[in-house]
């Protein structure tokens, strides 16, 4: 397992300026996500990519890094399973550009965005899980139909959790201040109008009565009195 000591200081600042890249400004469908403890621990979530079997699911995955790397190309798995010929049942991905194509200039991001494109065309005659690159060969409906199940029952939950990073990602603080204003604007008027919603709602279900309403039974009352002490006198 990969740790700070184990990279040189040019690397890690490397390393370190481009995850810091990939937060402000990620691709499309992928987030990475940052471990300010410890940078070489690279993960990041992948949305399924629109008519795929994968679509509407989010999937993690992991980039381990070597001592040696960018030199020798870091492995990738998918922590969140899913079914596809080049991923295996534990994870470990099989992708040219992380073997043989691999080149000391790639960074993470252009990793990441092999991965996605790995979703949207698979390379069965690379299969590390051998029933998925079978089905995909010969039939194609029926790797589709439990591509797409898997990814409902393992993938479509995390897609929330996606959802939620990138809704804090494009929260900028313009946005949390408009809010705010808007908030305040709005607290003193909706304050009164449930204050007075309250009120009618309170009189027409019997409970305590308006002001207007107490002086007017008083005045019956009265009125009343008035009535016997006539009565008396006759």
């Amino acid at each position: 397992m990969t740790t700070l000591d184990t990279l040189s200081p040019a690397v890690l600042k490397r390393l370190s300026k481009e995850l810091l890249d990939l937060s402000k400004d990620p691709p499309e469908g992928i987030k990475t996500i940052l471990n300010m403890d410890n940078i070489t621990d690279v993960q990041a979530w992948i949305q399924g990519p629109e008519g795929t079997p994968y679509q509407g699911g989010c999937f993690r995955v992991k980039l381990t890094l070597g001592g040696d790397f960018p030199t020798a190309p870091p492995k990738g798995y998918f922590l969140t399973k899913i079914f596809h010929p080049n991923v295996s049942k534990t994870g470990e991905i099989c992708v040219n550009v992380l073997k043989k194509d691999w080149k000391k200039e790639y960074g993470i991001g252009h990793i990441l965005l092999t991965i996605k494109c790995l979703l949207i065309d698979p390379n069965p005659e690379s299969a590390l899980n051998e029933e998925a690159g079978r089905l995909l060969l010969e039939d194609y409906s029926a790797y589709a139909k439990h591509a797409k199940l898997i990814t409902s029952i393992h993938g479509i939950n995390r897609s929330i959790q996606f959802g939620k990073l990138q809704e804090n990602c494009d929260d900028t603080e313009a946005t949390k201040t408009r809010r705010s204003e808007k908030m305040c604007e709005n607290t003193g008027p909706n304050i009164k109008a449930a204050a007075g919603a309250a009120e009618v709602l309170t009189i027409n279900n019997g409970g305590t009565t308006s002001p207007k309403k107490r002086g007017a039974d008083k005045k019956l009352e009265q009125a009343k009195m008035d009535k016997k002490r006539t009565l008396r006198r006759l």
